[in-house]
This record gives C-alpha cells, sequence and structure tokens, in this order.
C-alpha cells in the first residue's frame, strides 16, 4: 500500500489501509473528516494537514481536474483507492481563485491546535479541526479574488404568497458592506438581475420551482444560483436576525415588506453562515425605488452594451469609454451610475452642476484627480479587518485614505462657489479622522508584510518595550555570528556555518568530508551529531541550543507586542466604521465627477439641458464608443441631428422612420440616441453640439437580431417578445430604438407587424422612437401620422459602386443597396451577377400592372443557377471605355454637359441590354 504521511507537523497516517475483517471501522480521522464533510455538503473541503490543504475522495477528482494538479491516492476505503490531492497553504488563494471562477464553493478546513496537543491526549487523538469560513463567488473580500474596478454582489430572491404572489430581492457586496433590498413585480425580475448583475444568487427550492414553473427563472442564473433552506428565507425569523444586524436608530425592519424581510434575512444568514462567526460589515439597507431611476430592461442593456459587450468584454463598452476614474471604488460607482441613470431632472441637475464646476476649472480638476490617485480602496481594507483577514497593509491603506481626504478638503475649500454636491464632499472629507490616521502613520513602518503574524511592521520608536526586544535579537544574532566564527577557528573548518530552518531550528553545518572529523575526539565533545545528508552533516552544540531559546524568547516577546499593537489600532479603526464607510463614499463620488468632467473636457461634450419636457432634441450627436474606435484609426466621426421633441398638447413625442441601406450607419444612430440619453441622465456631458433631454423614464432598444436556443425561441420570436415587451410597457416618457422590426418573416406578415407597431407608437404610446427599417412602404405613414417624420442615412453611387456617407437627413431612401453590401461583404461576383439579373426582374414586373398571383410566379421563367450559371463580368465597362477617350482640359463647359449626357446614355443602354 501507499506508504503514510510522516510529516512531524501532521497527522501521522490520514486514512489507514484496509487490513482485514474490520476494514470497514473508520479510523479517527477518517471519522473527523466525514463528520466535518457531512455538515458543509456541496463545497469542496480544504482539509488542513501541516503546510497543505488535502482533498480527497470526489473533491480530489473534482480540484484535480480543474486545477490540472497530480491525483493521487493514500490508503483505501470500503476496497476502493482513496483519491487525493493537495495545494500548499503558500499558494492556496490562486488555487481557491481558480475553483471559484469555475463556479465550485469551498469550505476551508483548519488545524485548530498545534499537533504537539493531540499527542499529548494519547498516540491515536487527532488534531482538532472545524470549517472557519465558506467560500463563495459571492462572498469573497480578498483583492486576490475580486475585480478591483467592479462589485461584487451575493442576491437573495425571496417570494411570499398570500393572494398574489409578492418578490423581493436583496442584495450586497460583501466586500464593501453596500447593502440593498427592493420589491418587485415578476416582470421586472429579469430586468433587476441584469442591473446589478450578482455573482452568486440564492433562493430556496420552493422559489426556484415556482419561478421555473412560471418560466421566470432566465437560464443564464443556473450557473450562479444556491438553494437555500427554507429556514433562512422565513419573514418572521428574519425579524429578530434583522434587528441584531443592524442598528435600530439606522434602520427598522419592520418597514420591509413580508417578502422584502425575507429576502434580506435570507442574505443576512447566508453572509453569517458562510463567516463562521465573523461579523460582516454590512451597512444599513438602501430601499432601492425602480421608480428613481431609469428603467432598462435585460434586451436594451445586451442591445446597448452598457457595461459589457455582447461577447461579455469590456473592451467596446460604454463603461470602458469613459471611464477616466483613478480610484477602484470610483470605478465601481461609474458602473452603477451608469447602470441606472436618474429619472428626477433636479437630482441629475445637481450632478451636472458638480461637474460643469470642474469642468471649468482646469486646474483644480487636476490637482483632485492627483490627490486621489494616492487614496487606496478603504472600503474594502476596512470590510478584510471586520473579517479578521486584514493586515498592516490595510491598516496602512485607511491611513493613507484619511490623508488623502483631508488634502482633497482642503483644495476644495479654498475654492468659491461650489455647487452642492461639491460643497457636501468638501464637508464630509473634511471631517476625516485626522487623530486615527495620525497614529496609524505613526505606528506602521513603510515596508509592511502581509500578514500581522509575520510581524516586522511596527515603526522603530513607536513602543519602548518593543525596540528592547527587538535590540536583544539584534544582539544575540550578533552573537550568532560570532560562534560561528569561533567554531571555524576551534575546528579549523572554514566552510563551517551557523544555519537556521523551521524544523532543527539553529544547527551546524558542514562538508560531509569534514563531518567525520567533529564525530571525533576532541571535538565529539562538543558537537552533537543531528542529520546526516548527501552532501553535508548537521551538528548542534548546548551553546547554540541556549542562545537558540534566547533568539526564539525575543522574538516571541517582540512578535506578540506587534499583534498587540495591531489588535488596538484595528480595534480603534473598527469603532469608526459607520465613519469611514461615509468617507469611503464621498471619495468614490469626488472620483466620479472629476472622471466625468475629465472626459467632458478632452472629448469636447456639451452640458444637456434636462427637465421633466417631452423633448429630445440632439445637435451633432455622436456615438461615444464609436467615436473613439474611428478615432484611432485617423479617422473622424460624422455627427447627426435627432429632434424627438413633443408635448402633452400635441399627444407625445416625435417618431422618425429611418430608412436606408444597411453599413449606412442606422444602427450606430439609433444607439447614440439612447446612450446619450444615458449619459445625460447619470449627470454626465454628452457627446454632442447642443442636447434638449426631457427625462426618460424607461429606455428601450431592439436593435441587433440574436435567438434564444435555451428557451426554443427563434430570432423572430426573440424579436417579437421584446417588441411586445416595448408595446406593454412603454409610457409617453420612454424613449423607444427599434430596428428591423418584422424582417424575420414573410414579407407581407413582416410589412404587417412593423405597420401595425409602427402606429400603436404613436397613437397608443405616444414615445420618443427612432424606428428603423427596410420596409419603404412604411414611409407613407408620415403623411397619416401627425408626429411621424421620414428620415434617411445618405449615400452616393460612384462608378458603379456606393459610398456610405453616414449622414442623417430628410426624406425615405427609395433602395436598400443590398447586392452592393454583399459585393463588400465579399460575395462571389457570379452571384452577385444574378442578383442583379433576378432584382432587375423583380423591378420591372413590380413596376408593371400584373396581378398578385401573376407576381408570385414572376421569376417561373428564370433558367435555373445551377444549369445556366451568370457570367461574370468581362473586359471593360461601356462607360469606363468612354471615359478613356474624354480629354476634359480640351473641353468646353458646353461639351462637357454634353460628354456627361452621353455618358449617362451609354450606362442606361448597357443596364438595358
Amino acid at each position: 500500500m501507499d506508504e503514510p504521511l510522516t510529516d512531524p507537523t501532521m497527522d501521522q497516517t490520514p486514512f489507514e489501509a484496509e487490513t482485514g475483517p474490520a476494514a470497514a471501522a473508520l479510523t479517527p480521522m477518517m471519522a473527523q473528516y466525514f463528520e466535518i464533510k457531512a455538515v458543509n455538503p456541496g463545497y469542496l473541503l480544504f482539509y488542513r494537514m501541516g503546510d497543505f490543504y488535502e482533498l480527497f475522495f470526489e473533491d480530489a477528482e473534482i480540484a484535480s481536474a480543474a486545477l490540472g494538479i497530480v491525483l493521487t491516492k493514500r490508503g483505501k476505503h470500503l476496497g476502493e483507492d482513496i483519491g487525493m490531492c493537495g495545494v500548499p497553504i503558500h499558494a492556496a488563494n490562486d488555487y481557491l481563485n481558480k475553483l471559484i471562477r469555475l463556479g465550485h464553493r469551498v469550505a476551508i478546513c483548519e488545524q485548530m491546535e498545534d499537533p504537539a496537543e493531540a499527542k499529548k491526549r494519547g498516540s491515536k487523538s487527532v488534531v482538532r479541526r472545524d470549517v472557519v469560513r465558506l467560500v463563495t463567488p459571492g462572498t469573497l473580500t480578498e483583492d486576490d479574488h475580486l475585480d478591483a474596478r467592479s462589485a461584487n454582489y451575493l442576491a437573495a430572491l425571496a417570494m411570499v404568497r398570500h393572494g398574489d404572489t409578492d418578490y423581493a430581492l436583496a442584495w450586497a457586496d460583501i466586500s464593501t458592506g453596500e447593502t440593498f433590498v427592493a420589491d418587485l413585480a415578476a416582470e421586472a425580475l429579469a430586468d433587476e438581475m441584469a442591473r446589478i448583475a450578482p455573482a452568486e444568487l440564492i433562493l430556496t427550492d420552493a422559489t426556484r420551482q415556482a419561478l421555473s414553473e412560471r418560466h421566470l427563472f432566465a437560464p443564464a442564473w443556473a450557473g450562479i444560483a444556491s438553494t437555500i433552506g427554507a429556514e433562512l428565507a422565513d419573514s418572521e425569523l428574519a425579524l429578530p436576525l434583522l434587528r441584531r444586524s443592524f442598528p435600530a436608530e439606522r434602520f427598522d425592519p419592520t418597514i420591509l415588506s413580508r417578502a422584502a424581510r425575507a429576502a434580506l434575512g435570507a442574505l443576512v444568514g447566508y453572509v453569517g453562515e458562510s463567516q463562521k462567526g465573523r461579523h460582516a460589515p454590512l451597512r444599513p439597507p438602501v430601499l432601492d425605488a425602480s421608480d428613481k431611476v431609469m428603467a432598462i430592461d435585460a434586451a436594451t442593456r445586451q442591445s446597448l452594451e452598457i457595461l459589457q459587450t455582447q461577447r461579455g468584454q469590456a473592451k467596446g463598452s460604454l463603461r470602458q469609454s469613459i471611464d477616466l476614474t483613478v480610484t477602484a471604488p470610483g470605478a465601481r460607482l461609474l458602473a452603477t451610475r451608469l447602470a441606472a441613470p436618474l429619472r428626477d431632472a433636479d437630482a441629475i441637475n445637481n450632478r451636472l452642476d458638480a461637474v460643469s464646476r470642474l469642468v471649468e476649472d482646469t486646474l483644480l480638476r487636476a490637482r483632485l484627480r492627483q490627490d486621489l490617485k494616492a487614496a487606496p480602496d478603504l472600503s474594502r481594507a476596512l470590510s478584510r479587518l471586520a473579517l479578521e483577514r486584514g493586515g498592516p497593509r490595510d491598516l496602512a491603506a485607511i491611513g493613507k485614505a484619511i490623508g488623502a481626504a483631508l488634502n482633497l478638503a482642503q483644495h476644495l475649500a479654498a475654492q468659491p462657489d461650489l455647487s452642492p454636491i461639491l460643497s457636501r464632499l468638501a464637508t464630509t472629507l473634511g471631517a476625516a479622522p485626522r487623530d486615527l490616521s495620525a497614529e496609524l502613520a505613526a505606528a506602521l513602518d513603510d515596508e509592511l508584510p502581509l500578514l500581522s503574524r509575520d510581524g516586522g511592521f511596527v515603526r522603530g520608536g513607536f513602543d519602548h518595550k518593543l525596540d528592547e526586544e527587538r535590540a536583544l535579537g539584534s544582539q544575540t544574532r550578533a552573537v550568532v555570528a560570532a560562534l560561528q566564527a569561533r567554531l571555524m577557528d576551534e575546528t579549523d573548518v572554514r566552510s563551517l556555518k551557523i544555519k537556521h530552518n523551521g524544523v532543527l531550528g539553529y544547527f551546524v553545518e558542514v562538508p560531509a568530508n569534514h563531518g567525520t572529523r567533529l564525530l571525533e575526539a576532541p571535538h565529539r565533545e562538543t558537537f552533537i551529531h543531528r542529520q546526516t545528508l548527501a552532501n553535508v552533516m548537521r551538528f548542534t552544540t548546548t551553546e547554540l541550543a541556549e542562545l537558540e531559546g534566547r533568539i526564539a524568547k525575543a522574538q516571541g516577546a517582540a512578535l506578540e507586542i506587534e499583534l498587540a499593537i495591531f489588535a488596538r489600532l484595528r480595534e480603534a479603526v473598527l469603532a469608526d466604521t459607520a465613519h469611514l464607510q461615509g468617507l469611503a463614499d464621498a471619495l468614490a463620488e469626488l472620483d466620479v465627477t472629476a472622471a466625468l468632467a475629465e472626459v467632458s473636457a478632452l472629448r469636447g461634450y456639451c452640458r444637456p439641458q434636462v427637465d421633466a419636457s417631452l423633448a429630445f432634441a440632439i445637435s451633432g450627436g455622436r456615438h461615444p464608443v464609436v467615436e473613439l474606435m474611428v478615432k484611432a484609426e485617423g479617422q473622424s466621426f460624422v455627427a447627426n441631428d435627432a429632434d424627438l421633441s413633443g408635448s402633452e398638447e400635441i399627444g407625445g413625442g416625435g417618431l422618425w422612420l429611418v430608412t436606408g441601406p444597411n453599413m449606412g450607419g442606422k444602427s450606430t444612430f439609433l444607439r447614440q440616441n439612447a446612450l446619450i440619453a444615458i449619459l445625460a441622465q447619470m449627470g454626465c456631458y454628452v457627446p454632442a453640439d447642443s442636447a434638449h433631454i426631457g427625462v426618460v423614464d424607461r429606455l428601450f432598444s431592439r436593435v441587433g437580431a440574436s435567438d434564444d436556443i435555451a428557451h426554443g425561441r427563434s430570432t423572430f420570436m426573440v424579436e417579437m417578445v421584446e417588441t411586445a415587451a416595448i408595446l406593454n410597457r412603454a409610457t409617453r416618457q420612454s424613449l423607444v430604438v427599434l430596428d428591423e422590426i418584422g424582417r424575420g418573416t414573410a414579407t407581407f406578415d413582416g410589412l404587417s407587424i412593423a405597420w401595425a407597431t409602427v402606429e400603436a407608437l404613436h397613437e397608443s404610446t405616444g414615445c420618443r422612437a427612432l424606428f428603423a427599417t427596410h420596409f419603404h412602404e412604411l414611409t407613407s405613414l408620415a403623411k397619416t401620422l401627425g408626429r411621424v417624420a421620414n428620415v434617411t442615412m445618405k449615400v452616393r453611387e460612384w462608378e458603379g459602386e456606393v459610398v456610405f456617407l453616414h449622414e442623417v437627413g430628410p426624406g425615405a431612401a427609395d433602395r436598400s443597396y443590398g447586392i452592393q453590401v454583399a459585393r463588400l461583404a465579399g460575395l462571389p461576383d457570379p452571384v452577385l451577377a444574378r442578383a442583379r439579373q433576378v432584382l432587375d426582374i423583380l423591378e420591372q414586373r413590380s413596376a408593371g400592372t400584373a396581378s398578385s398571383k401573376q407576381k408570385a410566379s414572376v421569376l417561373d421563367d428564370l433558367p435555373l443557377f445551377a444549369h445556366q450559371p451568370a457570367p461574370a463580368p468581362k473586359g471593360k465597362d461601356p462607360v469606363h471605355e468612354a471615359l478613356d477617350t474624354v480629354r476634359p482640359d480640351e473641353l468646353t463647359p458646353r461639351q462637357a454637359i454634353e460628354a456627361l449626357y452621353e455618358l449617362k446614355k451609354i450606362r442606361d443602354d448597357a443596364r438595358r441590354n
């Protein structure tokens, strides 16, 4: 069988091999393992054994495959080999991070006593172990596991039935303490989940089943969902838990609905269970009111690529294009604001006032951004300290953040005419605890270890007793050096060294060929043999052992003092938690404000006029993402106007029917106006020459085609579901962006649906809308619907080529230029020629007076492509041949006009033939 583990720092045999009839009996360690595993089902158990976390049985197989580490075996159980793999303690974070990213959950099981203590109870006693933490995607706090610039939410979804079914969602970022709760209608669940994008979702089996039965459980949730017991989401049991968790003066849980209490109770209970008694610094929950922010459904978020592209990448998204924040908390707040633009015009203008003040004062903006760069992530450092995972670097980060806040407050206080938001931020930052910052700076050294147990982090001169113990340690180390020199002289072995390791302590090491000399007289009376290796021999002496004891005592005493100082500083920080959390919020808000001012100034954005009207007038509007890409290629972006303004008196907002070819810029034009609305209402300047926007309550964007295989929906079905949501939920204050409705089905079906949709948007909803279409028949609606206007993407034809100008102008397109676009895409010339042949016949017949039946069989007389492929064009075009004979410098004006008419005649004749 495999040899048992023999590391002296751990138990001798984790699992003994079977030896006879009693093989089914469990060894003490196996019994301990199974007991701990049974209490934590569904988790990979990181079972501490000395300097390794070991995994056994199925856990080992899963971890081995996921981490790419060797799967070995250790003994047998019930006749089967016990699979085993392990990761070293010092590298455990890297392996843990990979497992969590792959969707696994891990239970960390530590040794709760020294192995020597266990042996005192008997030779077969095992080291006491217990799970100290449950690690899940939604409960991460370490920087190694988190994206510094993105929130990491844990969400709890609860359902309560009493007559109607009520739903509520609670969510929190454990790494910062931010907590929220909201009551939701069933149809809003998917949209809210898309907004907060949690890393983990917890819910009961009953809730999950009910959602599935009503087709409300999105397929994307399956990968992040974790099941909890029904008792954890009980609204009555939640009440005392919430009262214990949040101060009564800051939050009253009785104001919540039953569903909201159940969701928040489940969240708080799950966090407490995962942290195993450590108190996570959750803030009193914010009641999230959907009527205060712009409603953006999941399909619209995906279509507009607000926080990430449809491929799941940050690059190319709206967020990435405008994110000039210089701190991680600022980046997280920017993402939150982009995901939930405001609906209150006064609140929006307050934000814009703050941005305007910094746009106008370039010097102040630069000073603020420079000082903000020195502000560490205060909220995450505070959370780690509260959960007993923080170290000296977290204390230093808090001290530096306080110092940065005081500097920022000084800059702001010196400025006249600050906006209300900047004045509030100056007050908050100026109230930072200066004494705490000074104490942390005095106590902590410049170079700090990651963990407090490593010691060496307290600055010299801060504590007299610590300095004394350190001096003693330094002196004894000098004595070691002197002892080594003396032993070298006494033995005449110049290669003799005094070394140290964690197993042997201090020892004398000499090359093996000199070791035999120390085993003989007269040296054998002084040197005591410890170990023989391949090339060296190791010894100790009585004097060295006594010296080691003095060194260990001095180092232990110094570390004990340092740990006491760390504990005192930690308590001082945690006693001011609420104040420091407010300070962290102020730093993040100032960073976002300064960053939005920076991007506005650098890119020539304008301040939008935002009010409660139905205005939507954009002059010289640009797409914030595409503009950056175009400029990177050395080109300029073509700006366009849009005016969808309306009023209650005329029955609603304007509706533009946008026609024009593919590749002409319709999708960019549609999206840019939606993004301008988002930027304006989140409190940012917008990429335009001027903008007047009446607050948009709901934003809908149906641009692009996709299917939903998981739900068995075709592209057309998805299109219809999304269109239905728009027609059922849009209001007069909404902005709707639609592209190519009805193109996924038969021509007449699609045209009919598109026609009826335009009428509904105009007559029933009255919203402001951009409606792009290839159904040119829809343009006739401008004659009968008062608020409908036709605009088109301008194009030019030159020598048989189509040139897209990307300009929007009044009027309607008379052609789609589909064949020209197909040519740009690289379709073979024979296919293009055949397409032109079919198109010419269709256009000629359509221009005639043929009956519907005759039109339906219009292509019956065409030879099949397979039998008679259209020849690829050969030789020169007649127009080109005629141009070769023209000498422009020799022509009079009259001759030039005549030549132009002749060229046009040649082209027309060529087309007819």
